[in-house]
């Protein structure tokens, strides 16, 4: 006879299943090797990183609206003493460009993605707070 539980059901030991890995964005500079472990390689600097060919550069995006504009970007100078006031203003540029946030978004849902920068300190560097906003925090 076997043994039941109080509902009436045999219990049988069920099988380990494997957890769907979570997407996931990452932020790496350019110089780095690429890795097949990037997944979506998306370029976030305005302009192209200095001693590099297009041709050497592996990347699959590159949305310049998304980067801080000219103007912000030479005020910030990655000086740490700016970098909340250069949040806020950062995040008021990316509030204008919410139709190539949404579909940035779109294209790396449920992947891996890869941010890449130049910037030497890359936490001073805005691909920070593009990660923020794109991770939804």
């Amino acid at each position: 006879m076997t043994s039941r539980g109080s509902k009436g059901k045999t219990s049988k030991p069920q099988p380990k299943r494997a957890r769907p890995k979570s997407a996931s964005i990452v932020i790496k500079r350019v110089y780095e090797d690429a890795s097949p472990h990037d997944g979506v390689r998306v370029l976030v600097d305005r302009l192209w990183p200095r001693g590099l060919s297009k041709a050497s550069l592996k990347f699959d995006l590159w949305p310049r609206e998304l980067t801080p504009s000219n103007e912000l970007r030479k005020w910030y100078g990655h000086d740490p003493k700016r970098s909340a006031e250069f949040r806020r203003r950062y995040l008021g540029e990316l509030a204008a460009h919410r139709d190539e946030l949404a579909a940035l978004r779109t294209q790396i849902k449920g992947r891996v993605a890869t941010l890449l920068t130049a910037t030497h300190d890359v936490a001073l560097s805005h691909a920070v707070v593009l990660r923020d906003v794109l991770a939804g925090k």
